[in-house]
């Protein structure tokens, strides 16, 4: 007679796993859910230097009306993977191959073999070059995502950091809620186009090119002191320097990126690499929470749908 056998088997050391997650932020640590939940042999490798934790409090998220901390947030989502025994191993991923009849090995700290392998590796920000960014980060004076915060500003003193079109464009979208906007080059030229600096200056964007500017984060917002005028007051500060995709694993294997260096996925989060799934902001489109975990619930149904349609189920049991 026949039983089936349940998919989920805890992995041991040198096991075949179904999928490797590299990344544990909200896109990396969703999959492991899902996955977990599919009763899949999962681990997430995660060096801890997402941007998830210097988020002070994210207000856009779903079911936190008086938000959350991102720390928080990752903390309770981390919870939620141990509790499906599912390990988060804080190790850096060295190499990443194809083995040649399909499935990966996976290098950190030691070799893994998996299935499928899931990047969720994100992006890293440009800081602006002041001594102690990251803490002005998580103090909420130095922000990086105007889409996430900037209602928090609303009718208040803000500047963006920057000198191109990305950097306008962040500014001419902080206009939607306050008239008192300010385009910071510190000193370095604008690399604008005349256009750009129309719609600008019809937008009421002021152009500061002032040198030598002295940042001062003593109080709840920021002082920004420039040789030859009057200190200019904020509520907050903007970046709008870009972010670098961490797309390496992935263009390692012959993945082209997209012009901003970013992975595109088809519909299923799937790369051009068979197996190779990305999810969150390493890959293209809106950099926000909410997208991340959707991207990485529509990865992790599409491996388990993948993998029940090619295992065996059914193992042979002595009759009795």
């Amino acid at each position: 007679m026949a039983v089936t056998r349940p998919p989920f088997v805890r992995a041991g050391a040198g096991a075949m796993l179904d999928c490797v997650i590299i990344g544990g932020g909200p896109a990396g640590l969703t999959a492991a859910i899902h996955l977990g939940r599919f009763r899949r042999r999962v681990i997430v490798i995660d060096v801890g230097e997402g941007r998830t934790g210097l988020i002070p409090r994210t207000w856009n998220h779903p079911g936190h009306p008086a938000g959350i901390p991102g720390a928080q947030l990752l903390h309770r989502m981390r919870q939620q993977v141990a509790e499906l025994g599912i390990p988060i191993l804080p190790e850096r991923v060295l190499r990443l191959d194809r083995l040649p009849r399909g499935g990966f090995e996976v290098l950190a700290g030691s070799l893994r073999v998996a299935r499928r392998v899931i990047l969720a590796t994100g992006v890293v920000d440009r800081l602006p070059p002041i001594a102690d960014a990251r803490a002005a980060v998580l103090a909420g004076q130095l922000r990086l995502c105007p889409v996430c915060d900037a209602y928090e500003a609303t009718g208040k003193s803000v500047a963006v950091i920057g000198t191109d079109a990305h950097a306008a464009s962040e500014a001419l979208f902080l206009t939607h809620y306050s008239r008192q906007v300010t385009l910071m080059t510190l000193g370095a030229p604008a690399q604008l186009s005349p256009d750009d600096r129309t719609t600008l200056r019809n937008a009421g964007v002021v152009i500061d090119q002032s040198p030598d500017v002295t940042w001062d984060l003593s109080g709840e917002g920021v002082t920004l002191d420039r040789p030859g005028a009057s200190p200019l007051r904020l509520n907050a500060v903007w970046s709008g320097l870009g972010a670098v995709a961490q797309a390496d694993l992935a263009t390692g294997l012959g993945v082209v990126p997209a012009p901003d260096g970013r992975i595109v996925t088809d519909d299923h989060q799937e790369t051009s690499v068979a197996g190779l799934f990305a999810a969150g902001d390493v890959t293209t489109g809106l950099n926000q929470i909410g997208t991340a975990i959707g991207q990485a619930q529509i990865a992790a149904s599409r491996i388990h749908s993948i993998l029940r349609a090619t295992e065996a189920r059914v193992i042979d049991v002595p009759a009795k």
